[in-house]
């Protein structure tokens, strides 16, 4: 893949650089500030970018700003925000428009190489890598949707663990349910939720964006 990196930090800006170039992976340019963000992500339109929230010239929210001008100039530009801390109404406004190849991790919580890649990939094939704290803290600063409500506690933990990016096996897996039920469980939640197997949206991420964009 094509990517770009946008991290202030020269220790971990090198760091993913040589990580993705270990696993075969092109990166094509790099970023310091939000404006160089900005801009190399026009000029090269990477398979997937990398950013980081906080970065110069003010630390506050430069990277996320970036990857939302990014994206409203070319829409579904896949991207993969890493931070300290969930910026909640940033985070939104990103989910916000509907589009599928989006992640959000924080960077406490990647321990592993393979972790880190696994989700740089899916968001780069258009599917979502929600961290649980991110999927959290939007949860709890949301306001109730009558059709979520209307989602069975089995459904919602399906539903939740969609969000992070897993699929029906892993799912499965985490809950201790055979992948058929799995099965049954999501198709059961999209007609709750009125999404409906159109072919002009993937149904899943449809969900999750349904599920964590709540005014």
């Amino acid at each position: 893949m094509r990517i770009v990196v946008a991290e202030d930090l020269y220790l971990l800006r090198d760091g993913l650089v040589r990580l993705l170039q270990a696993y075969g992976h092109e990166v094509v340019a790099t970023a310091t500030t939000g404006p160089e963000t900005v801009a190399v992500l026009r000029e090269h339109r990477p398979d997937v970018a990398v950013v980081d929230v906080r970065m110069p010239p003010t630390q506050t929210d430069e990277g996320l700003r970036a990857v939302l001008a990014a994206r409203r100039e070319t829409p579904g530009l896949p991207v993969l925000i890493l931070s300290q801390h969930v910026e909640q109404l940033y985070a939104r406004e990103l989910l916000a428009e509907g589009a599928s190849g989006v992640g959000y991790l924080l960077k406490d919580s990647v321990f592993e190489a393979e972790q880190f890649i696994d989700a740089l990939e899916r968001v780069a094939a258009g599917g979502t890598a929600m961290d649980p704290a991110v999927i959290s803290k939007l949860l709890t600063s949301g306001s109730p949707d009558q059709r979520l409500g209307s989602l069975t506690e089995r459904e919602r933990s399906v539903l939740e663990l969609m969000a992070e990016g897993l699929s029906n096996a892993a799912i499965a897996g985490r809950l201790f349910l055979s992948e058929s039920a799995i099965s049954k469980y999501t198709t059961s939640l999209f007609g709750k939720l009125g999404i409906t197997d159109d072919e002009t949206g993937n149904r899943r991420v449809l969900a999750v964006l349904t599920y964590l964009n709540r005014p």
